[in-house]
């Protein structure tokens, strides 16, 4: 019976693609990627960031900061945001798979700032039907996750922040699978963050500015979908990203900036020396483990890094071009793609658009594409009918 049918694919394409062409590889790069619940927590949810190779962590502040490092809210200008993405997701495989992304935050004070997400996954209608081949019924599997976030201004250059999450997981709509009753699966999970903005210094006679971030993500309990399946449960996809980034004033309308971070599961590998099988492997012994239990050694484990790298012109705080590379390596996943978008500030308005180019043929992420819109709120920018700057 096709229960899972829909979900599976997204497994495979957003982890396992470019497998064919691994089969020749000798053993220590075979293809051997790893794979989690729940894997919509770690999509780019948002137009900036997704048109910057995926990076983040180390970005100056934004509506969004709450997905790639909550620490960064801290050091939000604006008094209110508030921001609305949607993604139409592998729609090469599935017509009507997207993602939605609404998050928000609010200043307390100069030093805390307040925020909270939601986001929303459909993978598009599916058909069940039994071991005959007979319909029995049709489903739309379906998840969300809603966080809240609470960032505190250490110092005038360093923030930390943290994430609570609920995620909710619904694949099959109670049918039964291989025989098993099944259910909604649901998870509690953290974030935990810093951020680091420097001074400005001189390059060439050029003021600069550095900003560097971390985050530890999605750190929470496992995820089973069986009603009687106690052994039968999933990691999420824990992540840790870390990177760093540099602006350049060129003149006093005219900024570039340029962002480089890496982020790695913090799971198990499969084949390695934790027992990915067993559920008797705790969150903890996984995060920790997960940095040295590759089957191919050091090697490997160094494979699990990706890389993003992005830039982005802006003008004025009005206008922004931006562009970057995430690689993923090939026995890890392959995914390897070009970003590309651009940003528009009018009143308390903005608009930002990322589009992505796979560097291979029949990539299940070809034309790829993410809409934002968000509304800035500044009391001192009303006040003194000056319009909101773009991030």
């Amino acid at each position: 019976m096709r229960i899972l049918s829909t979900a599976i694919l997204f497994l495979l394409v957003l982890t396992s693609y470019g497998q064919n062409s691994q089969k020749q590889e000798e053993f220590r790069d075979a293809f051997n990627a790893i794979t989690t619940a729940v894997p919509v927590l770690n999509i780019a949810p948002d137009s900036r960031s997704s048109a910057m190779g995926d990076v983040g962590v180390s970005t100056t502040p934004d509506v969004n900061s709450i997905h790639w490092n909550p620490a960064k809210l801290a050091f939000l200008n604006d008094d209110f945001g508030i921001s609305l993405s949607y993604v139409p997701w592998l729609r090469t495989f599935v017509p009507d798979m997207n993602i939605a992304y609404l998050s928000a935050f609010k200043k307390i004070d100069k030093t805390s700032t307040l925020g909270a997400s939601l986001r929303y996954f459909s993978m598009g209608n599916i058909v069940f039907t039994d071991q005959s081949a007979n319909r029995t019924g049709e489903f739309t599997p379906n998840e969300f996750a809603f966080d809240v976030a609470y960032a505190l201004k250490m110092s005038e250059y360093f923030s930390t922040g943290v994430s609570l999450r609920f995620i909710y997981s619904n694949l099959t709509g109670g049918n039964q699978s291989s025989g098993s009753d099944t259910k909604p699966g649901t998870a509690f999970a953290f974030d935990a963050s810093l951020y680091y903005t420097s001074d400005e210094f001189q390059i060439s006679d050029i003021d600069a500015k550095f900003r560097g971030g971390l985050n530890f993500s999605n750190i929470g309990n496992k995820i089973t979908y069986n009603t009687g399946g106690a052994r039968d449960k999933n990691f999420l996809p824990m992540n840790m990203r870390l990177g760093g980034g540099i602006t350049l004033e060129l003149d006093q309308y005219n900024d570039l900036t340029f962002n480089i971070e890496t982020n790695k599961l913090l799971v198990p590998t499969p084949g390695g020396t934790l027992d990915t099988s067993s559920a008797d492997v705790s969150v903890a012994t996984a995060v920790f483990g997960s940095f040295s239990d590759a089957p191919g050694g050091t090697r490997e484990e160094l494979q699990e890094f990706n890389l993003g790298f992005g830039v982005e012109y802006n003008y004025d705080d009005k206008l922004a071009f931006r562009t970057g590379f995430f690689h993923e390596p090939q026995n890890k996943g392959n995914r390897q793609y070009i970003t590309m978008g651009a940003g528009l500030a009018y009143s308390m308005l903005q608009f930002d658009l990322s589009y992505l180019i796979p560097t291979q043929q029949n990539s299940p992420f070809a034309n790829s594409l993410r809409i934002t819109i968000s509304a800035l709120i500044d009391k001192k920018s009303s006040e003194d009918e000056t319009p909101p700057t773009l991030n």
